[in-house]
């Protein structure tokens, strides 16, 4: 089994990294209920594009 010639420095380690992020969530305006919301999903009211889906909190 290969066994690796030197130890990997801090910096070495921390560029390969660098893609280990958070993401900020889309939030877009519902106009239908008039608050916001994540896009693609049903509001906490109940509605998806504009129309009533499921019985939310109201």
């Amino acid at each position: 089994m290969a066994v690796p010639a030197r130890r990997t420095s801090k910096a070495k380690k921390n560029k390969r990294r660098t893609h280990y992020k958070l993401s900020a969530p889309t939030i877009s305006f519902d106009e239908a209920t008039g608050d916001y919301r994540r896009s693609h999903r049903v509001s906490l009211k109940g509605y998806y594009k504009g129309r009533k889906v499921v019985e939310g909190k109201e």
